[in-house]
């Protein structure tokens, strides 16, 4: 049951993104609503809130904000983290995935998995450091990392 059942993202009249950024968003929250795992530590001598969340991924005040309540709607736990730990990692992300996205239209399969190889040690580099920003805030796998810092990039301000 520790798991993210619901997600919103709150884009705050953010500029909509590029088309393809908007698939790879996309296909992040249907694999993250899929698979996940999310576990919310006690607090104050108060036991481990049980799931499943419902979180709610957002920017205020210029950093991130993790949202995170009961299914029924109860606020369970809000945390903010800082872009600027994510701001290269986010920004090779950007770069790799144009790379990317241009070379399916026109190289040859063996050169578009190289630069997917490369794509996904970015994407991996990222989900590490999400890792570390949340600890002590929330425990997640390698996989929800991946998926969940995929809509960190999307939102993060630029």
């Amino acid at each position: 049951m520790a798991r993210i059942s619901q997600l919103e993202l709150d884009t705050g009249g953010m500029p909509a993104p590029s088309p393809e950024i908007e698939q790879e968003r996309k296909v992040a929250v249907y694999d993250l609503l899929e698979d996940n795992s999310f576990v919310l530590p006690g607090r104050d001598g108060s036991p481990a809130p049980v799931g499943p969340f419902a979180l709610t991924l957002g920017v205020r005040d210029r950093r991130l904000v993790f949202d995170t309540q009961t299914e029924d709607g109860q606020k369970v736990a809000e945390f903010h983290l800082s872009f600027g730990p994510f701001r290269q990692a986010v920004k090779d992300y950007f770069q790799i995935c144009e790379s990317y996205f241009e070379a399916v239209k026109k190289l040859p399969p063996s050169q578009i998995e190289a630069i997917d190889m490369a794509r996904r040690g970015i994407h991996n580099e990222g989900a590490r450091i999400l890792q570390e920003r949340l600890e002590g805030k929330a425990e997640v796998d390698i996989d929800t990392a991946r998926r969940l810092f995929t809509l960190v990039a999307v939102l993060t301000p630029r």
